[in-house]
């Protein structure tokens, strides 16, 4: 079958049109999962994404589908923000509190529970991610600890245990209102975060392999 010339204008604009659909599904999505919790009707997320609800239909065969893909890009997103700090921060504790405010705007621990409840936790596209993601933390963690400016008793697990409950909202709660405080309690964590410690902590470090014991 032959091409025409104005057929092979449109084919490119037409798929940049079906990315920035997909993408702009996904971002309305995550909004209205924090928002509204997991059953939030679809037909709220296409008037947010600006789209109709046969384009949602059309990128997700289902809510677990789409569900999915929002845990997919939250996650790669908060990747890219350790990946970004550490980078373009000359201080290895400023990279650990740039961060750890970035991640916060991802709104990643008020999609835990319905990531837990609705997604698939032996997914090997998510289990990949996930791994990726861990790994980026340790490293971002154990840079600041090697440059002496984060202190050496407080694990990975300890810090994301921290940052996890510190920006998760309360059941019951407007989670967008939360946003107001969360980055100043945020800042109050990374300030007894930081080397040399003022006080001797209780315990032990909170380890990864603790945390998955937890699950």
């Amino acid at each position: 079958m032959t091409v025409t010339a104005a057929e092979k204008a449109t084919a490119p604009r037409l798929r940049a049109d079906a990315s920035r659909n997909r993408a702009r599904i996904i971002a309305a999505a995550r909004e209205a999962f924090v928002e509204q919790g997991p059953d939030v009707p679809l037909d709220e997320i296409a008037r947010r994404a600006g789209v109709g609800n046969a384009t949602v239909y059309r990128n997700f065969a289902d809510r677990r589908e789409l569900i999915h893909h929002v845990t997919l890009s939250v996650m790669n997103r908060v990747i890219g923000h350790a990946e970004a700090a550490m980078a373009e921060e000359a201080d290895a504790f400023e990279a650990v509190s740039r961060f750890t405010h970035a991640a916060a705007e991802e709104r990643i621990s008020a999609l835990c529970p319905m990531i837990s409840e609705h997604g698939n936790p032996d997914d090997p596209e998510l289990e990949e991610t996930g791994e990726l993601l861990r790994a980026t933390v340790i490293e971002l963690i154990t840079r600041a600890q090697r440059a002496g400016l984060f202190r050496a008793d407080i694990g990975v697990g300890d810090y994301l245990i921290a940052v996890t409950q510190l920006t998760r909202p309360l059941p019951g709660s407007n989670c967008l209102a939360a946003d107001d405080f969360s980055h100043r309690h945020l800042q109050i964590l990374l300030d007894g975060m930081r080397a040399p410690a003022r006080s001797e902590l209780p315990g032990r470090a909170a380890t990864l392999e603790d945390l998955r014991r937890s699950n």
